[in-house]
Parts: C-alpha cells; structure tokens; sequence
C-alpha cells in the first residue's frame, strides 16, 4: 500500500436522485475511491450500496453490500463522513445509494504484465497490430509471421477468432466456437487451445509481447453443427412467429432473384446485370406489382372481418356498454395484433369499438359497416407505409451492391450474388414459393428457419432488432450478413440453456489463453449477455485487457457498453479525419494533459472521463488508406498517431503498404513472413526495408519510451494546411519530443504541395534529433498481386536516420535564436527536405540554467510533496531565506499575521496605500493575500484552464509574482520572514521558462498556502482542529474579519491588562495598540470608520472568536466596547469611539451576552468582570477622555447598563442633522430605551428610527419613503426582550456565586426611591413574555389586544406595544433569538409550533426570509438602487422586508435542535437531519465562495443578491455555532 500522502484518493459526491449510468469514471488499481454526500443527502440517512466485492471473495454483480461510513472527525459530521473502497479489482463495478435514488459505475483498468519478470505494460504504452488468423498458415509458421509485428515494434497482437470458421470464411463468421481451425494443423497433426497457448505465452516472455483475439457473441456461422441441433438458440418462427411475414417476403424475394438471374423479367426492363437509373425503376414496379400481390403480407395483419362483425353486432343487440377502465373514454378502434401471425389471426378489441361506433335508432348496420372500413383501414396504412420503407431499402442496397463506386460491384444477378441478400436460412431443397408457403404449418421446419445478423443504420444500440415490437426484418432495414445466424439468448440462461452453456465455455477458453478480448459487434451484443460473459471471463483472467469499438453515434451512449462491461479501450480510427487538422485534433482529444498543466492533489473529486483510446492508424474491417489518401501519407499519419498519448496501433498490411482491403472475407493468402535479408521485391517475405516498417518501428518504440517516461502531456500545433506538430512533454524533467509531420493527404504525384514550409519556434535546447524518415520511391518494380501473399507495394519505402545531431538532420536547421526571458531561449528552425510524407522527431529540454532553476525549485517544494522529488536538484548553496522549512517560519505567526497573509481585501489594502491584484481584461482579486489566487486557481486548475487571464498574465510577466512577495518584504517581523521565502523562491520562478511558470506558481502559492493554514488551525481551539473540513472553513472567517488596519479601529484598552499587542504607529511613530477588530462584513464594512459595528461585532463575536479560541482578542473586544458606555448604551457605528453613534436599542444587549458567554466559555472567564475598563464617556455629556483617566472594572459598567435602562434612556444623538445622517427626520434622533415596569420588557424607539438589526431608512424622495424607516421596530423587540431576559437572570446568578456585587438598582419612581432587585425583573419577564408575545389565535384570549390583527395563530410577535399596532403580528424570524439565549421563556409545545411555522414560511436555502411571504408588503428582492414610485421598494427599502438573511438561520437552528431535543429522540433525530440538510447549502456555498466566506443576504429563494457583502461576520458565525451545538 502506498503511503497517505502519495496515494490517489478521488472522492464522488453523491447528490439526490443523480443517476450517474451514462457518466465514465475511470480509476486505477491501487486508487482509493471515497463517496461522500452532497448538499441534498446530508442530513438524510443514506446507505451505499456497491457490488465491489470484499478482499479475498468473488465478485457477483447482483450481490450489493452496503459500505460503512468513516467519520474523520470521530462525530457523526456529514460534510466530511465518507466511505470508500481501495479498488485491487479491475472491471465495472456498480453502485447505489437509497432505495437506488442514485448511483453509476465505477471502471477500474486492469494491470497488464509482459516479459519474463511480468513487468507492466502501461496502457499508454500499447502498440497493437491486428492479424486476420486464418492468413497466418500452420501454427509452426506463426513465430515467421508473427515477428513482422515485433520487429516493427509492436508490443501486442490482435488475432482475429482462431475458432473453426463458416462456409462464407468470414473471420468472424464462427462454425464452431469451442475448436481450433483445423487450418493451423500441418498434416499428421492436431493442435489444440494449449498449443495456442504455448505459443501465447512465448511470445509474452520472450518477445515481451501480448496476445488478445475477439469475441463473438451476436451470431454463429449458419452452418455451426450446433445450431442445427439447438434452433432455439436462433431467431426463428417458433420462437419469433413475429418474424413470420419478414420470412415470407424474403422467400418472395429469393425466388424473384431466381426469375431475374434466369432473365425472365429482361422483357420487362429487368435484366439480370442491374446498371442504370431505369433497371431500379423497374425493379421497384416488379416488388410493387409482382412480389406483393403475391404474397399477400396485409392477411398477417388483417381481421377476419365476418366474425368480428358479428361478434360486435351480437354485443350491440345485448346493449354491452364499454368498458371504461380499458378505454379510459377515448374513442379510437384498437387492433389486437394475432401473437402466432396468422392470416387473418388477428382481432378487434371491442371495448374500443363500442366506445367510438354508438349506434342511434336503426344505425346498427352502419355501425358494422364501420367496424369493416375501420379495421381495413387500420391495417391499410401501416402496411402501405411499411411495404414503402421495405422498397425503399431494397433498391438502396442494389445500389451499393451494384451501382455504387465505393461498394463492392457484385455484377449480374445469379444464385450466388441474388438480388439481395437473404434475411433467413433456408436448409432445404428448392421447391416453389408456393410450397414453402404451405411450410408455415409445419413447426419441425420452421424452427429452421433462422434469422441472419447484420446491423441496421442509425439504429438504438441499447435495443434489439429481432425481439418482437422491431420492424427490422419486414422493413428490409437490415444490412444483412448472410452467412451468420442471430443468436436469441433471452433475458437469463433459463431460457435457453444451452446456449449460455456453449457461449460461457468459449469465454473461458478465449480468458484462458489471451489477456485480453476484442468485443466484436459490442453496440448490438445484448448489454447483460456480455456483462455475463466478462464476469466470467474475469473470473479466469482477473486483469482482462477489454477492448471495443462502437458505433452508437453517441458518447452518451458509448458510455453505457463502457461502463457496464468495464471496456478498458475503445477503438478509434485516425482514417475517420477528412483532414490533417482533425487527424492532430483527434491526438489531442484522446489523451494526455496541456503542456504546463498544473499539478493536481492526490486527494481530489472524481471527475468525468472519456474512454481511454485505442487509437489506430486504420483497422483490419475499414477501408484502406492507400485508396483513400496516398501511399505517401502512410508514414506522417503513423507518427502523428504514435505521438497520441494513448494505446495506439495499426493493422498487418499496412506498414507493407498493401494498396487495397485486406477483407476479412474473402482474402485466403497467408501473409509474409519476417526475413531480414529480404529484397523489397519478395513477395512471400519481408524485411525493415519492406514498406514503412523501418519508420515505424522508430515511431513506436518512441510511442512507447514517451508513456514509460511520463511524457503525459501533449500539445497539438497546426503549423500549416498539412504540417502537424505534437509535442510530448514529461511535467518532471521537463523534457520534450516534438514530431513534425508533413501528411500527405492526396498524392504528392498529382498534387501540388506547397514548396514554402512555415519555420519553427522551439523554445529551449534541442538536445538530438530522435529520428528523421521520409517516403520515397525506389526502383523495385511495380505493386503486382501476389496470389499467395498479401504483399505491398515494392515501389515506396522509408529513408530513416536516428539519434543524430541536429547538424546531421538533412530536414531541419537551426536558423537562429533569441532570447526570451532570462533563461529562456528560442531556436528558430527551417525545413529543407520536409516533402510530403516526411517527418522529423527531436528532443528538446530546458536550456541550462532554466533546467537547474527547475530542479531546485522541485528540490524545495519536495518538501510539501514527494511527488517533486522526480526530476529536483539538491541546492548545495541554499539562499539564507530557505535555510528554514516553510512551517517553521509560519509558526511564528499569529493570527492577525495571517489576515495578512492570506486575506484582505481591497478597501482593507488601500486603507494601507495598496490594493488588490488586478489583472488585465479580467478582474481584481477579491483578496490581496493568498485566497484571492487560491479562489481562483481553485477553478483554472483542476480544468488546466491554462488560456484563463490569470495564466496568460503570469506567462507576460513577474508583475504578480512580484505582488505577492512585495506585499509581505513591506512588513515587520514574521511575516517579513515568509516574504523572504517567497522572493527566493521566486526567484528560481522566474528564470524558468514562461509556460511553465503557471504551474509552479500555483505549486508554491498551494505550498504556502496549506502550510499556512495548518499553522493557523493550530493556534486555534480544540473544537477548530479536530473539528470537520466545514468547522475549519468557517473558522477561517475569523481570520478573514479580524485584522488591525493603517488605523486602530478600537479604541485603547487598559493599560494594566496583560497580553495586549502593541506596535510603533506607521503615522505618528509613537507606541500604540494594536488589537485586531472584527469587520461587519466583505467588502463594504471592512475599513474606515464603517467598520466596527457595536451589534455586527457582537453577534459574531462568540462564533468567530469564542470558539475558535482566540479568548484574548475576544476580551480586548469587549473591554474596548465598554470602554464607549454612554447613556447605557453601546454605539452602533463604533467610528473609533470618537465617531460613535448610540442609536441603537440592541448593541448593549448582544455586547453583554458576549460578555456572559465569555464567563462560560473560557477557562477562568469570570475573571474578565474585575478587568479594568478605561472609559472613553464616563458621564453622558463629557468630551473623550485620555485612555487611563477614568478607570472602572467591567462588573461596574454591566451594572450601569443595566441601571440606566431600569432608569429610562432618553437622549438626542450628538450633531443631529445631516453631517450624522441625511436621510433621518429630526424625530428620528430622539433615542428612548426603558423597562416597561408592567412587563420588565425593555422598550423604546420611535416610528422615525429604527434601533434594531432591522434598521433600514428610507432614502427615495421619489417614492416618498425618505426619512422613514421601512422597520421601526419601536416598543419591546423580541429579541432584546430575550437578550434583557438572558443578561437579568445571568447577573442573578453572579450574585449568588459572589462574582457580581450588584443584585438591583435604586430607582425614584412617583417621588419615591424603589429598590428593583434583579431577581425580581428575572421573575417579571418570565411571567410577562407567554401573555404578551404569543399569538393564540383565540378571538376571546384576554391577552390578544387587537385580534383582529392576527393573521398567523401559533406565533410569536415580533415585537410588544409597536405605535403600529400590526407591526407587532408580522410573522418575522427574531424570535428565534430569545428562544436560543432565553429558552425558559417559552412553552415549550407552542415554540415547537412557531418553528414549524417559521420553517416552512421563512426558512430559504441559504437564510431567513425577514417577512412572511404572505405579508402584503413582502418583496424578496433587494435593489438598493432602484429608484421608483414604489414605496415598498425605492432604494432598496424593503432591506428586511423580505431578503433571506444568513445570521437568523443559526438561531432557528439552534433553536429547533433546543427544543427538539426536549420533545424526544424521535423529533430529535429528524431536527438533526433538517439542520444538516441546511447547513449543507452553507458548506456549499462557502466551498465554492471565491471569497470564502457566507453573504450577508441573498434575494428570494437563495439567488445571490449583488448589494450584499459577499462574506459576512455574523453569518459565518452563527453557522459556526449550529455546528458547536451539534
């Protein structure tokens, strides 16, 4: 097993009701395959299902285990849970999830082993060559022929079948399926399947060669003995009596071909040599008024139509209604077709007839008469259309059998060429149509009459042409092999037996002597008959070499025989190019990756894949090249198919340039044999001087060095209308071979050629040139036909030079070179003898110094990965910057280091005199740090997108590069360190070739990057680093949002406090903080006095910094906040304490459940209520004081929050008007915050302010919403009455443990002073909030004070006491909160209810609808720049109006799982599986986020709103804590 980090993992995500059966998955033996679930499964409980077997048992296709999930983390985690299978097995393996909602196959390739030491033989490195057995001779004359292939360099063999073949010889036409062809035994002897194996075997240790040959399962020669014995194994008319008209045309037709060949219809236009336009005509009138009328096909498909008349004639006279659960009311008379067809057999359905013919008063004959017309006419048309297409299909085949050029001219009609070629066999004497006829009575004969195979145009490969329901045979669409029989295998070996026995037993002995088979006719083979057949023989030869071709005309489709059969390689033909430029696409489509891709992690998803090609030069059944193209072309299209980084090959015959087809029919001469002295003359032997053979053994030695070598990467060049240029590049050495062919399409001899060939660029040292050959004409005599030798033509052959500099070449020069970039050279090279049918291969590698930089920048990024140690250089004088592992240097980091680092966005950068990378013609990065690139290599590079613009601006210059490194050398300290590293690092970057440097560049950038955050999960909590991979993403947004800019965003903290950074100002040069602040959001709450946000800050502050464990920076955070106490409040816009502004009803509530979360949450954090608060305000009206000046712990501060509350808060804001707000009414900065001392509900607002979340303000004068705000929010919110609720009861218990001093307040009220204990407004809220928030619905509930308000029962209100009394009932999602943070509050029963409510009304994708769907002003569309009449909308007025909002979805989830978990494990679990389900959109979204972040809102129904902040601190962090409270 090879270790974790080198091991190749590709992980599947399986997503609801995804059926994957059409999709190609390729892995390798030695591959682990990990299935994880996608977004729409997480949650659910999902079992897969796989028929892999387990180690040490036999695979079964039908028997499916189910795979155990592995939990990375130790907890149930979705997002990261797998299970998996370390594939050892190859072939196709199926698997399924659920109740099969989903699933695919997976196809695992097979190990091929040659030579004695059974080394492997990679795929790529194949170079087949195809034999016609039956001209191969004796089996002692073999090795002879044989070594034609090895010493052309062929490492493996196709032998067309070795069995005993039919009377047609057709090389796939089998009599026998389970002998040896007698042909290969000399006289006196009789060799069998061993000694076909020997020789087999021979040739794989010896030659270090494999053998595979066909299998043929769709047919049986017709005169097989055992079809004879076992006519069920055929199509015939007992088995398949729908065959029973096709049978008696084609007779009719047989004996037409009898009259034609005899001349009897010469009189009538028809001779027996069919030539023109006018014999087709005729013959066309002959079927039409002879062969038809004859023989009566329409009585097949006709009704007795006396008896069915009277049949429905009685029916009518007994009144029988239709039956209607038959016809379903429509009218339309149904034919029922005779099952056995017989004339006149088949029958009216007469539900139908009754529903469409109703008979009134004395209308019951016409109704019959109607019955007559409509089943005559029924029958009519379908065989007047079909008789049509059957005509149309006959003179179509006179035509290529006769007329067509390209078709085989058969010549005059006679028995042995007939008209057309017969569908059945017929096994007995002549006798006349009319006898034959009178044998359809006759069962003990008709089972002889068996369909022939063939193939029909254009046809659904998954369905079978003779099964019943197909028109194949009437119609005459078959293009028929008449010397085969169609084998009727049924859908199990039940039904037929023998057959299955027969054909299992010839799978046996082909997999035990041949490593690997060739599916002949795999698009019309029954799918589960060869699934059946390759188990078992995989069961023989586990590592079976599978090949195929197919014709379905579909890759959609080529992918079900694929994936089903585990088909290893699929055929492909470089003679299916119409041009040279397709010939160079086709290289390029069928394997290898683009010259300078990137390097891709071991671990990564499973991506879609293309079968892997056998691509060939031409195949042993197609017609030849040489009479399509020219002989010329043989040797250029041979090496652009070597070059190919795939299987490749060619058939015997075409290296020896035989000039026609070699038919696999009709050729009986054996094929020469190897001699080394060979004269290009001999026919009966050849030599490397015969033909190509010489250029071709070159080509495919170097096929296979460059597949061995890892030359995996290929780049097509079109260089002119016939010149193509591959080049093959080794992504570790970076060593190249570019093979220049000039085709030659059309014969040079007769062509004109252009005689300027374009120069070369070749960038780099062009070290030797592997080989330059070229076609030329020698004096040997003319090609003449051999009669017993398939010989070529002597009158060509390659001249071949190899391994010679290139001062030697005679086709190429060095013209000259220049200079490129710093260690980047390129040579111009010009042709000389480039002639049509020439080629040159030479290998290039880096220049010098570019080739070292290369080895020591693999030398350095070994240290991340092994997989650069191939091809690295160890530096003897390392620069003093990478003296040091990267991960030590990172460990010196902390987490504001890593903002740095890794984010930052543009306004966060300019706010330093910087920005972000903005890359020409495309777009600026989102981050200046490292996830800006990251995101976006996260796309480019697992497409090697190399044509995207962040590749193209890497490849123009060191800009970027320069960027990254600069931004990090500016800084101080650490971080400094790591700018080093990455300047040296660098610098070996940029003497490298400009092609590769995308490639590296991302190398170091994901070097660097994955150091990085393995350093920075470590400074991390616990819950962070054992936590799952969307644990860690969302942490990542802590260090996303806090950061310390060119300006300190809080105000100091204590100077007494311990752990407090500190820095020299870059502005005043003088000691200052340097606490990091938490942005509201990306980009537009990131820098400047917008942004700290007192409530954003808060709300995110537990998620984002509690429990990842950054206790300090938390505390800094809070102590700063307290610090702005004024009036009792803290500010909304923090604006540096300076700028604050306290309009806001919520801050000081969130700011102190941080505080008490802080308590429970760090170790020993109650200590943090003595800390010392330096107040910026100690009294309302004062100016800022010194930091220092006015000292006070927090418990101080806490207790004057809560008394000023219980006092009642009421103030104008500070510079009231437009310099604080320009949209506000002067009403609007009056801010009123008190206790309701009826209810203990905090209240307060206005109907022209809004001091909650929901603080959207009016800004159309347009619209007329100007100054209004669209959520007031006045009275008791929900939330801070929940918030007031959980900070009231927190203190009482303080107090009770001595850790708070305080335990109430001292009030005046009505002129006397009141004691108002905490515990007594802990008492109050609870018995207030059930009478006075929920919403019962009952018109007579005392506490309902406006009923008819209520449009939602089994709620609760929104708010308390709003001057908008509906405003209370709106159904929105705040709520949530009180129940999370103040759960005591609620009925437990009743909350249940408002969040099934909440749930199915608000709950989107990604968020929360802030306003019920049903609300009449809801509008789900955020457009803050929509300007209109519409007051609802203008200018983006409807913020919290409708928007799906992320922050409240954590409380709603916690919330649910709070109370689920109070109603039973039942309700529990199914909680659960809603909460993963959900949060699966978040992991989603985050993983595919370039910000890496989660949006502050989105619009209706999750779609991405362009006026949200793309990353948002709120939303990150309460997600987060969903997940701590799984």
């Amino acid at each position: 097993m090879l270790p974790q980090h080198l091991k190749q993992i590709r992980v599947l995500m399986l997503n609801d009701k995804q059926n994957l059966e059409r999709t190609l998955f390729r892995l390798e033996q030695g591959f682990e395959l990990q299935f994880r679930l996608g977004p729409s499964l997480q949650g659910k409980k999902v079992m897969v299902h796989t028929n892999y077997p387990l180690e040490g048992q036999l695979f079964d296709r039908n028997n499916f285990r189910v795979l155990p999930w592995t939990y990375p983390t130790g907890k149930e985690e979705d997002s990261d849970k797998f299970c998996s299978l370390d594939l050892k097995l190859a072939g196709s393996y199926q698997y399924y999830f659920g109740y099969r909602i989903g699933g695919g196959y997976i196809v695992v390739d097979p190990v091929l082993r040659v030579g004695a030491d059974d080394h492997i033989l990679p795929l790529d490195c194949i170079t087949i060559q195809t034999y016609l057995s039956k001209c191969l001779g004796h089996l002692d004359d073999w090795p002879d022929r044989l070594r034609v292939a090895k010493e052309s360099g062929y490492n493996m063999i196709h032998f067309t079948p070795l069995q005993t073949l039919g009377e047609s010889r057709s090389c796939y036409s089998l009599a026998d399926q389970l002998s040896v062809n007698p042909e290969f035994s000399p006289a006196g002897r009789s060799y069998d399947w061993t000694d076909v194996g020997a020789l087999v075997e021979k040739l794989k240790t010896e030659w270090d060669m494999l053998c595979i040959t066909d299998v043929v399962y769709n047919h049986t020669a017709a005169n097989s003995g055992w079809i004879r014995e076992h006519p069920e194994c055929g199509y015939n008319l007992v088995n398949s009596p729908h065959l029973r008209p096709a049978w008696v045309l084609d007779r009719a037709l047989w004996h037409l071909t009898t009259r034609v060949a005899e001349g009897r219809y010469k009189a009538k236009g028809l001779p027996a040599d069919i030539t023109t336009e006018s014999h087709l005509n005729v013959s066309s009138g002959v079927v039409w008024q002879d062969v038809f009328p004859q023989i009566k096909l329409w009585e097949f498909y006709q009704v007795k139509v006396d008896s069915a008349v009277e049949e429905f004639r009685t029916l009518l006279q007994n009144g029988t209604k239709p039956d209607h659960s038959k016809t379903g009311g429509k009218t339309g008379l149904r034919i029922i077709q005779d099952p056995q067809y017989r004339r006149y057999g088949n029958t009216v359905d007469m539900d139908s007839a009754l529903e469409t013919f109703v008979p009134h008063s004395g209308m019951l004959g016409c109704c019959c008469s109607a019955v007559v017309r409509s089943t005559f006419l029924c029958s009519f048309l379908y065989l007047f259309h079909t008789f049509q297409i059957a005509v149309n299909c006959l003179i179509g085949n006179i035509v290529y059998e006769r007329l067509a050029e390209h078709g085989p001219k058969l010549g005059p009609v006679t028995r042995k060429n007939p008209m057309v070629t017969r569908y059945f066999t017929f096994p007995y004497q002549d006798m006349t149509l009319d006898q034959e006829m009178q044998l359809l009575d006759q069962p003990d004969k008709l089972c002889h009459f068996l369909a022939h195979n063939g193939w029909v145009m254009g046809d659904d490969p998954l369905r079978n042409f003779a099964e019943p329901g197909s028109n194949v045979y009437i119609r005459r669409e078959l293009i028929c092999w008449g010397d085969s029989v169609k084998l009727r295998y049924g859908n199990t070996p039940d039904d037929c037996p023998y057959l299955w026995y027969h054909m299992k037993k010839y799978t046996q002995i082909t997999a035990k002597y041949f490593h690997g088979v060739r599916l002949d006719n795999c698009h019309s083979t029954p799918l589960h008959v060869a699934e059946f057949m390759l188990d078992v023989a995989r069961t023989v030869r586990p590592d079976l070499y599978v090949v195929a071709e197919l014709f379905t005309g579909s890759e959609e489709l080529d992918n079900i025989f694929v994936t089903k059969l585990g088909i290893t390689s699929l055929i492909r033909e470089a003679m299916s190019a119409g041009d040279s430029h397709e010939e160079g696409r086709l290289v390029y489509r069928y394997g290898g990756e683009p010259v300078g891709a990137f390097v891709q992690p071991s671990l990564r998803p499973l991506t879609p894949s293309i079968a892997h090609a056998m691509f060939l030069d031409v195949t042993h059944d197609n017609e030849c090249p040489i009479q399509l193209r020219s002989a010329f072309d043989a040797l250029p299209s041979s090496a652009i198919v070597a070059m190919a980084c795939c299987a490749t090959g060619s058939t015997r015959g075409y290296d020896e340039l035989v000039p026609h087809q070699i038919s696999v029919v009709k050729e009986e001469r054996f094929y020469p044999k190897w001699n080394p002295s060979a004269v290009p003359s001999s026919s009966g032997e050849v030599s490397s001087c015969t033909g190509i053979i010489a250029g071709k053994r070159a080509v495919n030695k170097l096929h296979q060095e460059l597949a061995a070598q890892g030359f995996i990467q290929v780049y097509v060049d079109q260089v002119d209308a016939d010149i193509v240029a591959v080049t093959r590049h080794c992504p570790s050495t970076h060593q190249s071979v570019v093979t220049v062919s000039r085709t030659a399409f059309w014969d040079p001899k007769t062509h004109q050629y252009s005689t300027s060939v374009p120069p070369m660029f070749i960038p780099g040292k062009i070290e030797e040139v592997v080989l330059e050959a070229r076609m030329v004409e020698r004096s040997a005599g003319k090609y003449k036909k051999d009669e017993n030798y398939i010989n070529g033509m002597p009158e060509y052959t390659v001249e071949i030079k190899e391994h010679i500099s290139l001062d030697e070449s005679t086709v190429m020069k060095k013209a000259g070179v220049t200079s490129k970039g710093r260690s980047e050279f390129v040579h111009e090279i010009t042709f000389q003898k480039l002639t049509p049918g020439s080629i040159i291969a030479f290998r290039v590698s880096l220049d010098p110094k570019a080739q070292k930089m290369v080895g020591l920048l693999r030398y350095y990024l070994s240290q991340f990965s092994p997989k650069y140690r191939r091809g690295s250089v160890a530096d003897e004088n390392p620069p003093d910057a990478l003296k040091k592992p990267l991960a030590q240097l990172m460990s010196k980091l902390t987490l504001a280091d890593m903002n740095v680092l890794l984010f930052r966005c543009d306004t966060e950068e300019k706010e330093e005199g910087g920005g972000c990378y903005s890359i020409p013609g495309w777009e600026t990065l989102k981050y200046a740090g490292l996830q800006g690139l990251m995101s976006v290599f996260a796309d480019v590079r697992p497409n090697n997108d190399l044509g995207h613009p962040l590749c193209a601006n890497l490849r123009e210059g060191d800009w970027l590069i320069d960027f990254v490194a600069n931004r990090l050398m500016h800084r101080e300290g650490p971080l400094a360190e790591v700018g080093h590293w990455l300047v040296a690092m660098f610098n070996f970057l940029k003497h490298i070739p400009r092609y590769l440097i995308p490639c590296y560049f991302d190398a170091i950038l994901v070097s660097t990057y994955t150091t990085a955050l393995d350093a920075t999960y470590k400074l991390m909590s616990s819950f962070v680093q054992n936590g799952s991979t969307f644990v860690r993403h969302l942490a990542l947004g802590s260090v996303q949002m806090c950061s310390v800019g060119r300006f300190p965003a809080l105000p100091p903290v204590s100077a007494q406090l311990d752990d407090v950074p500190y820095r020299i100002s870059p502005i005043t040069g003088q000691k200052e903080q340097y606490c990091v602040s938490l942005a509201a959001g990306l980009p537009h709450f990131s820098a400047g006095i917008f942004r700290c946000w007192g409530r954003d800050t808060f709300i995110a502050l537990r998620g984002l910094l509690l429990l990842t464990g950054r206790h300090v920076e938390a505390r800094n955070i809070i102590l700063a906040f307290a610090g702005t106490l004024r009036h009792g409040l803290i500010p909304n816009l923090l604006g540096e304490g300076r700028c604050a502004r306290y309009n806001c009803r919520d801050a000081v509530w969130w700011w102190l459940q941080c505080i008490q979360d802080y308590t429970t949450q760090v170790p020993r954090g109650h200590e943090i209520l003595s800390c010392p608060v330096t107040r910026m305000y100690p009294t309302d009206d004062c100016e800022p004081c010194k930091p220092g000046e006015v000292e006070q712990p927090l418990y101080d501060v806490i207790h004057e929050a809560l008394r000023r509350h219980l006092e009642g808060i009421s103030f104008r804001e500070r510079n009231a008007g437009p310099k604080i707000d320009m949209n506000m009414r002067d009403e609007g900065f009056s801010v009123v915050a008190r206790v309701d001392p009826a209810t203990g509900f905090v209240s307060g607002g206005n109907r022209f302010n809004c001091g909650t979340w929901m603080d959207k303000m009016g800004e159309s004068e347009r619209a007329r919403n100007k100054g209004m705000p669209a959520t007031p929010r006045d009275g008791a919110a929900v939330e801070i009455v929940g918030l007031s609720k959980s900070a009231v009861r927190w203190v009482v218990e303080l107090h009770a443990k001595g850790l708070f001093p305080y335990d109430g307040v001292k009030l005046h009220r009505d002129g006397k002073e009141v004691f108002i204990s905490y515990s007594q407004w802990n008492k109050q809220l609870n018995q207030s909030f059930e009478a006075g928030f929920w919403v019962s619905g009952d018109p007579d509930d005392p506490n309902e004070k406006h009923p008819e308000l209520v449009h939602k029962k089994g709620i609760y209100k929104d708010s308390y006491g709003s001057s908008s009394p509906w405003c209370d009932y709106q159904l929105r999602p705040n709520f949530t909160v009180a129940m999370v943070v103040a759960p005591e509050l609620f009925m437990v029963e009743r909350a249940w209810n408002a969040l099934e409510i909440a749930e199915k009304k608000l709950l989107g994708p990604l968020g929360m609808k802030t306003l019920d769907p049903d609300d009449l002003v809801y509008c789900g569309v955020y457009d803050n720049a929509l300007d209109n009449d519409n007051y609802n909308v203008a200018r983006g007025f409807n913020y919290h109006q409708g928007p799906e909002w992320l922050w409240p979805v954590g409380y709603f989830l916690r919330a649910k799982l709070y109370f689920a978990k109070m109603l039973g494990e039942d309700t529990y679990a199914k909680t659960v599986t809603l909460v993963k389900n959900v949060l699966s959109q978040h992991y989603t979204h985050l993983e595919r986020s370039p910000w890496k972040g989660l949006p502050e809102l989105t619009n209706e129904n999750g779609q991405h709103c362009p006026f949200s902040c793309e990353t948002q601190a709120w939303s990150l962090a309460t997600v987060l804590e969903v997940l701590y409270d799984l």
